[in-house]
């Protein structure tokens, strides 16, 4: 159903630095890229997470309430992808650990704003290795 999810931006050079930093950590490439808009993903048959400048010309602002969850491989790769969008310049908004009960379906989750101030959940879902 959902063939991409975009965020906004004031800065569409910074921001694309920014997830192209963060998202080759995970394997996605760049497969759109234009002068309003960079989009990352694996395949096209995949959905893609997209940076983009607003089309009305207002400045964009985070969505209060909205976010970004993504699928990690591991906790060990939520571990990193939190460290590696710290080091590129993201402010932590939750540091990873298990939201709720450890188990079978254990939720390891970490939090951060991108430097537009966009909320990205990375996150594994699954018994602890």
């Amino acid at each position: 159903m959902i063939g991409y999810v975009m965020v906004g931006t004031n800065d569409l050079v910074r921001a694309a630095d920014f997830y192209d930093a963060l998202l080759a950590q995970v394997g996605e490439k760049r497969l759109i890229d234009t002068a309003e808009m960079v989009a990352w993903g694996r395949t096209w048959e995949q959905p893609l997470f997209a940076v983009g400048l607003t089309s009305d010309g207002v400045s964009a602002t985070p969505g209060h309430g909205t976010m970004v969850a993504m699928v990690q491989a591991s906790r060990a790769h939520v571990d990193k992808l939190h460290a590696r969008a710290l080091a590129l310049g993201a402010e932590d908004a939750g540091t990873p650990a298990v939201r709720g009960e450890e188990g079978d379906q254990g939720f390891y989750a970490g939090y951060v704003h991108d430097p537009d101030g966009n909320r990205l959940c990375l996150f594994f879902l699954g018994p602890k290795a």
